[in-house]
Formats: structure tokens, sequence, C-alpha cells
């Protein structure tokens, strides 16, 4: 792509998520989001492969219909209320559509089906864009209104989407979609929490953050897509695939990760909200997540493929790739829970 063309897409991408963080009128948050969507469009299909252009095709029409029913929405609260002040949403049917928009717009479940098919068919460093940028502006959003939204209804969603997105990853051979239900499940335990405290949803999503740039730099790295390549990349790069086991053990959960960090604080502020079947429920679905992550550590580590390994040799072959931002990532991903205190006492 033009280094041009890729500037401007990038930068639109920045302002329309700047701009909805710093609107409270519901016009320019709607703007934003819609200058989002427009910039990442071009991204997803400059490989113009049939797969991409369907890829891209279908996140347009559901982030279409997502920014309608907001702009839909907010037309109806500002009729009954007389204003577009994101603050003011006492009209329920409009806080009811709205987060169900907002949650088409992340893939929450139910409203989920368009995230794995779409994150398919994408390049991995924009499926990385996809997973992780793209969230911030929606959920800033769900943050602003979510006093007018019915608890029951986030606490549904919540976990619905952690559910969903621990089966869902079960019976899958595609690392992009393994990841998309990842997403999925991790949306759900950010949204659990927000209503408790929201401090907690910011630190889900900086931890998710960090664990899913290194889980796909990772694989950018060492050009794997299916759980079948996973079994080759021992011969080809030890480190590397020693540390990729170790992130996705990180991304299910698994102590003494930094992944660990966000569940244990949410399981016990719904503990203390007196919800302990909810939290019993949520620990069972990381469970669910956590056999998968463990099947592509199987896949990668104590399997050897029977295939001749046909790439050249890579000590051989210098990579073209920045390896700051991996290791950067990876190092996040891998080693801040002994810094758990610290960083709760800054976020809150």
């Amino acid at each position: 792509m033009n280094p041009y063309v890729l500037t401007t897409l990038l930068s639109s991408l920045g302002l329309g998520t700047t701009l909805t963080f710093a609107s409270s009128h519901w016009l320019l948050a709607w703007m934003g989001l819609e200058i989002n969507t427009l910039a990442i469009i071009p991204l997803m299909a400059q490989h113009h492969h049939p797969r991409a252009v369907e890829a891209a095709t279908k996140y347009f029409l559901t982030q279409a219909t997502a920014a309608a029913m907001i702009l839909f929405a907010s037309m109806t609260n500002a009729w009954v209320t007389g204003g577009w002040d994101m603050s003011d949403m006492s009209n329920p049917i409009a806080s009811t559509m709205v987060i169900t928009a907002l949650a088409l717009k992340i893939g929450l479940a139910p409203m989920h089906f368009w995230m794995p098919e779409v994150l398919q068919g994408l390049d991995l460093l924009t499926g990385l864009i996809l997973s992780t940028w793209q969230k911030l502006a929606p959920l800033a959003l769900i943050i602003q209104t979510a006093q007018a939204i019915d608890p029951l209804l986030l606490t549904a969603l919540g976990l619905l989407s952690t559910l969903v997105g621990g089966w869902g990853g079960l019976n899958q051979t595609q690392l992009r979609k393994i990841l998309a239900y990842s997403s999925i499940a991790h949306m759900g335990w950010m949204i659990i929490v927000l209503q408790y405290a929201p401090q907690l949803t910011l630190l889900a999503l900086l931890t998710y953050i960090f664990m899913t740039s290194a889980a796909f730099l990772t694989l950018k790295t060492s050009s794997t897509t299916k759980v079948s390549t996973l079994a080759i990349t021992w011969s080809k790069n030890p480190v590397l695939t020693a540390t990729t086991a170790l992130v996705l053990l990180s991304l299910g959960g698994l102590p003494p990760l930094t992944g660990f960090m966000p569940k244990w604080l949410i399981l016990q502020e719904l503990a203390k909200q007196s919800l302990p079947l909810t939290a019993t429920v949520m620990a069972l679905a990381a469970l669910l997540s956590l056999y998968f992550y463990l099947r592509l550590c199987y896949a990668m580590t104590l399997t050897i493929s029977p295939n001749t390994v046909n790439s050249a040799t890579p000590w051989r072959v210098q990579t073209t790739q920045a390896s700051l931002p991996l290791a950067l990532a990876t190092t996040l991903a891998l080693g801040l829970l002994p810094m758990t205190p610290a960083i709760v006492m800054l976020v809150t």
C-alpha cells in the first residue's frame, strides 16, 4: 500500500477514536465511530483476495447497522429529553438500543457472529488493529452510558460472551478464529464488572491489549495461521515458540502470568457484590478458554510434525520485522502479575 495512503488511513483511525473519546454529544461520537469504520475498510481489503473482500464487506454491513442503531437511539433520546448529551440517557428504550448497538460494534454475544468470520479473512496486523484499537471507542461509550443501562442486561451480555467465547474456540483449527473467540470472552469479562468497578474494566482492557498484541505479533513473526503449522515452529525458532506458549497461557488466565490479574480481581469484585453464582460461572467459562489454549501449547511444544520443513534455514535469513514491539508486548503479557498492587493503585 502507498505509504501516504497508509498514513492517511492510520491517522483517520486515530482521529475517529479520539473524536469519540472527547465528545459528550451523541452526534460527534457517532461521527467518530463512522470515521473509524471507513478508515479500516481499505486496510482490510488491501490484499485484493476474495476472502479479504468478503471480510471487509461483512464488517462494513455490521458496523453500518450498529451505527444506524446508535443514531436512531440517540435521536429517540433527544426527542424525549430534548438534548443530545450522553450523560442524560433517561429513556430506557434508547439506552437498551444503544448498548445493543455498541455490543454489535465490539462483538459481544449474542451479536458476535461476524467477529470470527471477519477476523479469519484479514492479515494478522489488520486483525490486531480490529481486535484492539477498534474496541476502544465503543467501550468508551459503554463506560459513559453504563449508569443508564439495565444491570441485568449487562450481566447477561457478560456471562453469555464468556460462555460463547469459551465454547466457540474449542473446535477451531484456525488461529485467527481462536483469537476472535478469545476477544469475545475477554469483552465479556470487561462488561460483567463495568457496573460495579469501571476501573477494573480499564485494567482488563489494558492487559487484554498487551496479551493480544503479543499473540498477533508472534504469529506474524512466525507466519503462522493454523494449529497444524504450530507443530513445526519449534524447529524454526525455539525461543519464540516457548514465549508463544506462555503468551497463550497468559491469554487463558493461568497464574503466575499477567492474564490471571484481571480475572482474579474481577472474581473478587463479584464476590464482594454478593454474586457468588455469577463468579462461579465466569470462572468455569475461563476454564473452557484455558482448555483450548492448552491444546495450542500441546501442538507447539509436545508434538513434532512428520513433514519435512521446506522453508529456508531461519538462521541464514535476516528478518525484516521489527522485534522491539514484540519483545515489549511479550514482556508485558508475561510479567505484570507481581505489579498488581501498584497497577490497581494507578487505575483507581
